[in-house]
């Protein structure tokens, strides 16, 4: 994968571009999904007072760090994987315009444990490469 700092710029960190420059592939698609989370688990919060249109700024942002994954994917080196992650994220997309459209907490805590796992599983991924590989995600 690919990961575009426009996608960053989503994670909205004033620190982040120091932290981008030093990091890792891994490291940024971790932080991408550290700042996703962070946005469902406020919108999720936002909702259950009724902030509405706090809840929609942490959604908009939310779905534009799903946008940046999704522009990031490598479909001639990811293959299938990739392929499988991007209707994961076009899924995800539909999920939280809907849940932003009709204040739907069932769909929000769904995009939530999904990208929780997939956060998870991009947490294991160091410890399954060499530490040459990691090296090579620049």
């Amino acid at each position: 994968m690919h990961v575009h700092f426009k996608a960053m710029e989503s994670y909205g960190a004033d620190n982040l571009a120091s932290q981008a420059a030093s990091a890792n592939r891994v490291d940024l698609i971790q932080m991408l999904f550290d700042g996703l989370i962070e946005s469902l688990t406020a919108a999720q919060g936002h909702l259950q007072r009724g902030a509405i249109q706090e809840k929609g700024k942490s959604l908009s942002r939310a779905s534009r760090i799903v946008v940046g994954l999704q522009s990031s994917l490598d479909f001639q080196k990811g293959g299938e994987l990739a392929q499988n992650l991007n209707e994961l994220y076009s899924y995800v997309t539909r999920r939280l315009l809907h849940a932003n459209a009709q204040n739907d907490p069932q769909a929000l805590a769904e995009v939530h444990g999904l990208m929780s796992d997939i956060r998870q599983a991009w947490q294991d991924v160091p410890a399954l490469l060499p530490a040459q590989a990691l090296s090579t995600f620049h």
